[in-house]
């Protein structure tokens, strides 16, 4: 994966820095059994609709870690990333080679880290996963990073499972026909996979304790602990699990302008945004900076500014 990304990374930087250089531009999201997928298509219709001589495709990846390096390499206009994934392009930590110009629009919605397994499972916290075999989430996916940064604060070594390396959809099936023993699904309270999985298995989602959780936090301060309720999925009772914040990240040089009027309707389309996807009721002006850690682009920073100075009056 290591040499994949390098390979990515030194590819010549060409396109998408200013909106008269093309008309044709890129969003890109994840597996469409997540979130980021429809998200990324309602913000594509939005900015292909209101912006002049731009237009916007969704393309399908295996999401945080290869759009915050396509948007580098100008290969994507914006993707969606988890916040931790994007820290960690900044400072050059693994899993990438060195630190990449990464900015943020704005923090979307939290996505919780929901590690699933059968009703009936023997499986009751991570420490029980030692010979068990797991899907850690499809290579070059934030699932993946998550999952594997999560299990190091916890001092569960990887090494002891069987580890599979799928994407939601496959990590679904897998569990439905007893191939692995769970699957981490980083997303959304709600997730679309783990809602279909629940309609048609029992299933139980791992719930954290206290302790954990504290630990967790100390090691990793990008992440939050978050309680999904009872009836969220189909069968499933509350549980408590770590969560960290999803972002739009644009590489550094994306031109201000188009970065300033591209923040700006997506608050000016609020309602429909949270018509079409329940979580963007978390994409407000409040949250713009959740992801303190990474600067917002400087055409972000201008229209948060003019809004609280608004709000100010």
């Amino acid at each position: 994966m290591k040499n994949t990304i390098k390979s990515l990374l030194f590819v010549s930087l060409f396109g998408f820095l200013s909106g008269a250089q093309a008309e044709n531009y890129t969003i890109g999201t994840g597996s469409q059994s997540g979130t980021y997928y429809p998200y990324g298509g309602v913000l594509a219709q939005i900015w292909s609709e209101n912006l002049p001589d731009f237009n916007m495709r969704v393309e399908v990846t295996a999401a945080s870690v290869e759009n915050t390096i396509k948007v580098v390499q100008d290969k994507q206009l914006v993707g969606l990333a988890m916040g931790d994934v994007v820290i960690q392009a900044q400072e050059g930590s693994k899993p990438f080679p060195r630190p990449l110009d990464v900015a943020v629009l704005t923090a979307l919605y939290p996505n919780v880290v929901q590690f699933v397994v059968m009703a009936d499972s023997d499986i009751h916290s991570l420490r029980d996963l030692a010979s068990k075999t797991v899907s850690l989430g499809a290579p070059g996916s934030g699932t993946r990073v998550s999952a594997k940064s999560i299990l190091a604060a916890l001092g569960v070594d990887e090494k002891r499972m069987k580890v599979q390396s799928l994407n939601f959809s496959a990590t679904t099936e897998a569990l439905a026909n007893g191939q692995i023993d769970a699957g981490v699904f980083v997303g959304s309270a709600g997730l679309g996979a783990i809602s279909e999985l629940a309609l048609t298995r029992d299933i139980r989602v791992l719930n954290f304790s206290q302790d954990d959780l504290a630990t967790i936090q100390k090691a990793l301060p990008a992440y939050q602990s978050v309680s999904v309720d009872q009836g969220v999925y189909n069968g499933v009772e509350r549980f408590t699990a770590p969560a960290v914040w999803n972002v739009l990240v644009v590489n550094q040089r994306l031109n201000d302008e188009l970065a300033y009027n591209m923040t700006r309707l997506i608050f000016e389309n609020a309602s429909k945004i949270t018509n079409a996807l329940s979580v963007a009721k978390y994409t407000t002006l409040d949250n713009m900076n959740q992801l303190s850690a990474v600067p917002l682009h400087p055409g972000a920073q201008k229209y948060l500014l003019e809004q609280r100075n608004k709000q100010a009056e």
